[in-house]
């Protein structure tokens, strides 16, 4: 009989925990009531903090509010950096990554990503009137970039003779630009835009230079849950079929979506 309970107590425990691991992502935000979002509060433009409100805003901000809209449950924002963002991801701390995060093949091996929200390049943000057009201008030269983004890796690619000073955050990189420690601070496009919008001084700065590398924005999911995926993928076709992205970029960016990118949109 004692043996007979312990076969039952086996048998359940194997079958809740197929339930469970089945029951996935959008189960588990559902019974939650919460979608967390891990996002970047130091990115102008794309997530960082109102001075007025205080609050989180920007376009991966937005894009995370209207993902749990249509889920029908509130929002939380939790902060993460380009380098714990994987690692957050993947220990379960956030369901879903907005933070400025391109897709590479490198990074498929621990996550998974939605399709393309946010087409950029790779570009260099200079002190106007520095001589600097491109990255065949920095040899010998420091150029700031932050630890354990795509940017860090390109322009060691772009150009082997330039000196590469990794910090933290994307100010901390323009802080030392403005303090003459770097000549250039390397990253997206939009990411400079937004230093440079930032600054007390926009005039003083200018982004320069042809692509270094392209940068395709995407969402960080969890791998191997299709279903999450699906759903994730399904709204971003929505946000662009009701007009919600382009009224979101033209909101953050101040221009209009690029000519010639759509997002890639599936039929329904």
């Amino acid at each position: 009989m004692k043996r007979l309970a312990v076969v039952l107590t086996l048998i359940l425990a194997f079958a809740f925990g197929i339930t469970a691991a089945h029951a996935g992502k959008l189960e588990e935000i559902k019974e939650r009531n919460k979608l967390i979002c891990g996002v970047k509060d130091s990115v102008n433009l794309f997530g960082f903090v109102d001075p007025d409100s205080k609050e989180l805003v920007g376009l991966d901000i937005d894009v995370c509010k209207y993902i749990a809209d249509k889920l029908g449950v509130p929002v939380e924002f939790k902060v993460v950096t380009s380098k714990n963002r994987i690692p957050m991801l993947v220990q379960g701390s956030v369901d879903m990554l907005a933070a400025t995060m391109t897709h590479k093949f490198s990074r498929d091996e621990k996550i998974d990503f939605s399709i393309t929200y946010f087409m950029d390049g790779q570009k260099l943000l200079v002190k106007k009137g520095s001589g600097i057009q491109s990255a065949a201008d920095l040899a010998n030269k420091k150029v700031g970039t932050v630890k354990g983004s795509t940017s860090e890796k390109n322009i060691k690619n772009a150009q082997p003779k330039a000196r590469v000073i990794s910090y933290d955050e994307y100010p901390q990189a323009f802080m030392a630009l403005k303090q003459g420690k770097v000549k250039a601070v390397t990253t997206d496009s939009g990411i400079l835009a937004g230093l440079k919008a930032g600054d007390d001084n926009p005039e003083m700065w200018d982004i320069v230079g042809p692509f270094i590398a392209s940068e395709p924005y995407g969402l960080g999911v969890p791998q191997d849950d299709s279903a999450f995926r699906d759903f994730v993928n399904k709204c971003l076709n929505q946000m662009w079929l009701d007009g919600t992205y382009h009224k979101t970029f033209r909101k953050w960016m101040g221009y209009e979506v690029p000519e010639g990118w759509t997002m890639e949109l599936w039929p329904m």
